[in-house]
């Protein structure tokens, strides 16, 4: 039988695993953002490429203790805590620009988080999630093709993932939240020469498996305040 701090050795990441500036999501912020807040910014390295880039007031929650020290150093203000018991402390229609990249899927419920967050956007805020798409082509032929559904360290089968995503779930997900204005954006485009293939021959029904990633862009629901 697994033990508890077996199961807890699961879910330890390496340092690197936190650390990236995700520069590609700069072109979803919105020119003129002066305030932004990031949910699991890890070492803060986004946040900080944010903050120079945009002149922002820059505020994140990160859980691990480590990252959110290293983190602190490079922007305005960072919690230490879990994204649910964070609400309370941060302050209602202040940002401009709330970020969830690659974490929505970490987390048991990301409905009521995103629901809530609606209330911590500025009147005409967005919010900016990367999330990655479970029909990603790589991974479909695992699954549909190979009959495997094995989990690894990271990735789209990350060991810690516990929800699961594709292109219309996103949208419908925003949609059903409440959220205005919701644009889906793929990026991390598959270059195999085998989904084009299966693609074609599948009249096109796959064209949402050429990316391993969807941008969701939402506006702040006007009938929420």
């Amino acid at each position: 039988m697994m033990d508890k701090n077996h199961y807890q050795a699961l879910f330890e990441k390496a340092n690197e695993y936190y650390g990236s500036d995700r520069a590609e999501i700069l072109p979803f912020v919105p020119e003129g953002t002066e305030t932004t807040l990031e949910f699991g910014c890890g070492l803060g390295d986004f946040s900080a490429l944010v903050k120079k880039r945009f002149d922002t007031e820059s505020w994140a929650v990160e859980l691990h203790p480590e990252a959110a020290k290293t983190a602190a150093a490079k922007i305005d203000k960072v919690l230490n805590k879990d994204a649910i018991e964070a609400l309370s402390e941060l302050p209602d229609n202040k940002f401009d620009a709330i970020f969830f990249l690659d974490i929505l899927e970490h987390l048991i419920d990301p409905y009521s988080l995103l629901s809530a967050c609606n209330q911590k956007l500025s009147d005409n805020g967005v919010l900016i999630s990367s999330i990655p798409n479970i029909r990603y082509y790589r991974a479909l032929k695992n699954y549909v093709f190979k009959g495997q559904w094995e989990y690894k360290d990271q990735g789209l089968m990350d060991i810690t993932h516990i929800r699961f995503f594709t292109h219309s779930s996103i949208g419908n997900m925003f949609k059903r939240l409440g959220f205005d204005d919701v644009s889906l954006h793929g990026i991390h485009e598959t270059r195999s020469n085998g989904y084009r293939i299966l693609n074609a021959l599948s009249l096109n029904s796959l064209w949402d498996a050429r990316y391993k990633h969807f941008i969701a862009v939402a506006r702040k629901s006007q009938n929420i305040r």
